[in-house]
């Protein structure tokens, strides 16, 4: 194939992607997010899909998935959180005009790309295989919660991860199965947004970009950082991380679809919901 075609095949599939990863912009406070830290960091686990419950104690973390998608108790806690006075919003949310139109943008795309591609990916995959795929992308993220560990002296949470690991990527099948957790080796949530409060960084105002979970400027630069450490950027081709990207935000939208829909339907101010409902759980991680 000719170098000129390779290369506008690889843009197309970046593209995608950016598209794909957009869902996160509604309600994800993952990484990321405890990574919606997911996760969500960041991050507890992922919701339990209709007619999952056999599978869903192996649920990945939304700490997992750094960017990708918001776990249940991060999306509904937005639906819960209370509306901030408006000394609070100014102080935290300077920039709202900006991030309140980047937000729209992000939620259009949500609802007419990725919710469509996750509905039809949650109705032609079952329940099991979606939530192993969701272990084994965590399971390929372990090194940025491995060193996040280590600079946040927390040695215990570091060598359960490297156990963890090891274990999930031998006996678990590249991390399909959480063999780990069922002999007790629980994961430890830890992203670099969390390391730079630690270590006395200012949290910075709320951001919202296109393509992007909600972030504080702070975990912006961790939410880069920890991309930085998935090995996937070293080890797959620029196209193909992209296109397993792609992958990983239908997968973990499928998993959420009730949960979103209960948000948006029941919630008049998403955006002030997931700003404060953000912002709540990130302050709570960090004073773990």
């Amino acid at each position: 194939m000719p170098a000129k075609i390779r290369g506008s095949m690889s843009w197309l599939i970046i593209a995608v992607a950016m598209f794909l990863g957009a869902g996160p912009g509604i309600a994800c406070f993952a990484w990321a997010e405890d990574g919606l830290e997911p996760p969500v960091n960041a991050v507890s686990g992922l919701s339990e899909p209709p007619g999952a419950s056999a599978v869903s104690d192996d649920a990945p973390t939304a700490a997992h998935l750094p960017g990708v998608v918001a776990d249940r108790e991060p999306v509904e806690e937005a639906a819960r959180a209370p509306q901030a006075e408006s000394g609070d919003a100014e102080e935290d949310d300077p920039w709202e005009p900006f991030n309140a139109r980047m937000f729209a943008f992000n939620l259009h795309l949500d609802r007419y790309v990725l919710k469509p591609l996750a509905t039809a990916w949650d109705t032609a995959v079952p329940d099991e295989v979606e939530l192993g795929l969701g272990r084994m992308f965590a399971n390929v993220a372990m090194p940025a919660r491995f060193v996040n560990n280590l600079f946040q002296l927390k040695f215990d949470g570091a060598g359960r991860e490297l156990a963890r690991f090891v274990l999930n990527s031998t006996v678990g099948l590249a991390g399909f199965f959480d063999v780990a957790k069922r002999e007790g080796l629980e994961p430890s949530n830890e992203d670099t947004g969390q390391t730079l409060a630690v270590w006395g960084a200012d949290s910075g105002p709320f951001l919202v970009l296109p393509f992007l979970p909600p972030m504080t400027v702070r975990d912006g630069i961790g939410f880069g950082v920890d991309a930085a450490l998935n090995p996937l950027t070293y080890f797959a081709p620029f196209a193909a991380g992209a296109g397993m990207k792609a992958s990983e935000a239908v997968n973990n939208r499928a998993l959420n679809l009730e949960v979103f829909e209960d948000v948006e339907e029941g919630t008049l101010d998403i955006y002030s919901a997931v700003r404060n409902g953000y912002l709540q759980r990130r302050a709570r991680a960090i004073q773990e």
